[in-house]
């Protein structure tokens, strides 16, 4: 997904706090009750500026109903969505066309109950716009597959927003938000995941790399997110930290991988699985306060990639290098 002309925001680069997602219970319960589909944006924003009146309760309105109502196209993902090629005359004839297609998107997406990162991202905006927010979109690249490990952010492959509150931007993907890809059926799968609303910019830097790098928002660049594992959605929305290894190319020359894991669950197991054996191995802990360890130990079969789990779902994965 491409966008010929850039985006030229100024970001104020405030810290932004981790969200205390249970605040948002009464407006996620309200909006899970909205109609499933609705003809234009123009309703649903209605609907949500009767039901809200903070500018937080309605971005939050906007991202869950996105999420929980809209599905990921494969097929239009599959068939590339090409690039938006447009003329403007001055500034202003540039914003127009932006917001030109940009409604028709949201209007197609919200039709169709289906689209692509920049159809929700497209709708998103659209429905910002409608509530009085202000909104922006954000062109980058995600590190959402094993083969990103170690590679620099090159090509934009991905489009995401920030939204304004309070004087703050907050960080959101309301496609990542609204589901994933199943590894063993090649589905998408619902499963709404608010972790991806507010997120903090360093957890939302673990797997998006914007093309302007003031949307960053922290202090990294395109080495230290090429340097990175691949983290999964369920790690992202967790209250425990990968402390050790911190980068997601491991040697296999150690022969033994230690991993540290700060807040662990204490009911929750670990296991591994190498992509050269595709045998599950559980992984004993050792817990010291708020410190949990196991190591990976490895042989002469132990190579690709070392993913892990935490009770049956993957939350990293690290490229192994002989």
């Amino acid at each position: 997904m491409k966008k010929s002309s850039s985006l030229k925001f100024i970001l104020l680069l405030l810290p932004i706090a981790q969200s205390v997602f249970a605040q948002y219970s009464k407006v996620d319960a309200l909006v899970k009750n909205y109609p499933k589909s609705f003809s234009n944006p123009e309703q649903l924003a209605a609907k949500i500026n009767r039901d809200f009146s903070s500018d937080d309760a309605k971005a939050r309105a906007i991202f869950t109903w996105i999420a929980t109502n809209t599905t990921y196209d494969l097929r239009a993902a599959k068939a590339g969505s090409g690039t938006i090629a447009y003329s403007f005359t001055d500034e202003a004839d540039r914003l127009r066309k932006e917001q030109q297609f940009r409604e028709k998107y949201a209007q197609k997406t919200l039709r169709s109950g289906k689209g692509i990162c920049q159809d929700y991202s497209a709708l998103f905006h659209t429905l910002c716009d409608l509530t009085g927010l202000q909104c922006i979109d954000i062109v980058g690249t995600s590190k959402s597959h094993p083969a990103h490990i170690g590679k620099l952010p090159k090509q934009n492959d991905h489009e995401w927003n920030a939204v304004k509150i309070d004087g703050r931007w907050k960080l959101i993907d309301v496609t990542w938000a609204s589901g994933s890809v199943s590894t063993q059926t090649g589905k998408f799968v619902h499963e709404f995941n608010d972790a991806y609303y507010g997120t903090a910019p360093e957890v939302f830097f673990l797997n998006h790399f914007p093309d302007d790098e003031r949307f960053l928002m922290i202090d990294k660049n395109d080495s230290d997110f090429a340097e990175l594992p691949l983290y999964y959605g369920p790690y992202i929305k967790s209250d425990y930290e990968i402390a050790m290894p911190e980068k997601g190319v491991l040697s296999a020359k150690s022969g033994v991988i230690a991993f540290k894991i700060i807040d662990f669950p204490e009911h929750s197991k670990i296991a591994y699985v190498f992509t050269s054996e595709g045998k599950v191995y559980d992984a004993p802990l050792r817990k010291n306060g708020k410190l949990s360890e196991f190591e990976v130990t490895l042989n002469s079969r132990s190579r690709g990639f070392l993913t892990i789990y935490v009770d049956r779902s993957a939350i990293a994965t690290y490229k192994i290098e002989r």
